[in-house]
């Protein structure tokens, strides 16, 4: 993918050590990985979109996180078109599109991305295998409760999950998205079996 170089560099310098703030399933690796994520949908969909505006909303998505993960969409947009030194890469209007996608990234967001911009990332910050999931979901819970034991953490990652990617569940896509396709299905049939679920777990 052509990033420009220099906004490529400012990112890894400046913006990525940030993401040390937020705890492991809002960290770096899965900020790397949103921004994979979304360079393949672009590519497996032909989008005709700006890179560099993909790059960006991707790499300030989740920096808010640690302030406050109800509202960090809100607080990511704000802290990416604080960034005056966003301005030498970006026109006003498309620094406006791009804070609009990372608001508009969550999953439980009632109304669909205002952009294309917004719906590559929000499909890219789906997870898109099992394990990583099921990871992601228990290491959330044990930060939101320490004392929790493994059993109660894995009871509540199947809930949030079942309510999340179950059959009638929350979370949209909104491209071709084969990778994805293959994890919709694979947890689905995990879900259906709560035994098997927990024994995957253990």
């Amino acid at each position: 993918m052509l990033i420009n170089e220099e906004l490529k560099k400012y990112i890894e310098e400046n913006i990525f050590p940030v993401y040390d703030k937020n705890e492991s399933a809002h960290g770096i690796t899965h900020i790397k990985d949103v921004i994979k994520r979304s360079f393949d949908l672009v590519d497996e969909n032909e989008l005709d979109v700006n890179l560099n505006m993909v790059y960006v909303i991707a790499a300030y998505h989740d920096i808010g996180h640690h302030i406050d993960p109800k509202t960090h969409e809100i607080i990511s947009a704000n802290m990416m078109l604080e960034d005056k030194n966003l301005n030498k890469f970006f026109t006003e209007k498309e620094l406006i599109i791009i804070k609009e996608a990372i608001e508009d990234h969550r999953a439980s967001a009632k109304d669909n991305p205002r952009s294309i911009y917004g719906r590559i990332v929000s499909s890219a910050d789906r997870n898109n295998t099992v394990e990583a999931c099921l990871r992601r979901t228990y290491t959330y819970g044990k930060k939101l409760n320490p004392e929790a034991t493994d059993e109660e953490l894995f009871l509540r990652a199947y809930d949030v999950l079942k309510n999340k990617f179950g059959e009638d569940g929350y979370a949209k896509y909104y491209f071709k998205d084969s990778k994805y396709e293959k994890f919709l299905k694979e947890l689905r049939e995990l879900l259906n079996d709560k035994d098997k679920y927990i024994e995957t777990l253990h």
